[in-house]
């Protein structure tokens, strides 16, 4: 069993930034993807962002592309997501997902383990 716990989320203007954070506890694992995926009310949960155990590979929604950015550290079993020029179409629950595929992977379907989720809002 995986424990995924998130913070970092809250309210913010347009143009500003957010960083999440997402740690792993319990039997994570040495090799395993981590990803961000977003769920907007009335939506379906849609992927963010992805990165491979060695941190070598990453991912990006295109949506995300060039404001975004996911990196990992492993020593603390945590992966964050820095958000930069926010805009309100960003506003979601986001939610931090564990894959046993070493490579990551934008497939929601893919991902075993899920966190609870952390509301972010941008305000216009």
């Amino acid at each position: 069993q995986v424990h995924l716990g998130e913070s970092g989320g809250g309210l913010v203007q347009a143009g500003d930034s957010l960083r999440l954070s997402c740690t792993a506890s319990g039997r994570t694992g040495v090799s395993y993807g981590m990803g961000w995926f977003r769920q907007a009310p009335g939506k379906d949960r849609d992927f963010v962002a992805a990165i491979s155990s060695n941190d070598r590979d990453t991912y990006y929604a295109d949506a995300v592309k060039g404001r975004f950015s996911i990196f990992r550290n492993n020593t603390k079993n945590t992966v964050y997501l820095q958000m930069d020029s926010l805009t309100p179409e960003d506003t979601a629950i986001y939610y931090c997902g564990y894959t046993y595929y070493h490579t990551g992977s934008t497939l929601k379907e893919k991902y075993r383990y899920w966190g609870q989720g952390t509301q972010v809002t941008v305000s216009s």
